[in-house]
């Protein structure tokens, strides 16, 4: 299902993505499987990422938290950059993980739009 997001900037709600590093969830149905983080990224960049761990089928703890500009999956307590998308605490034993899924995004005017 493919899905479409605008985050207006002059909104209280987003107004955190004016500043370099921060980051916002957005939970609105619909968008992303279970949401979506948006991140700036620096030099009017944005980065949009699935919320929903990727190393899990969704389920009642795959859907992750952040702080800063680390997502957490309180499942195993995997970690992933909001940045980079890249999972920090990569266990070492041989299984094959992932990173989050990245989404598209454009910026123009004051918003961001996020599509898949």
């Amino acid at each position: 299902m493919s899905f479409r997001f605008d985050a207006n900037l002059n909104l209280p709600l987003y107004s955190p993505l004016t500043n370099t590093g921060s980051a916002v969830l957005i939970t609105q149905d619909g968008v992303g499987t279970r949401g979506v983080f948006i991140i700036n990224a620096g030099f009017n960049q944005f980065r949009a990422f699935e919320a929903s761990c990727p190393n899990h089928a969704p389920n009642e703890c795959s859907t992750m938290t952040f702080n800063g500009q680390v997502a957490t999956c309180p499942c195993e307590d995997y970690e992933y950059s909001l940045f980079t998308g890249q999972m920090l605490n990569r266990p070492d034993d041989g299984n094959r993980y992932y990173d989050m899924l990245e989404y598209r995004t454009s910026f123009g005017g004051n918003s961001v739009t996020v599509t898949n």
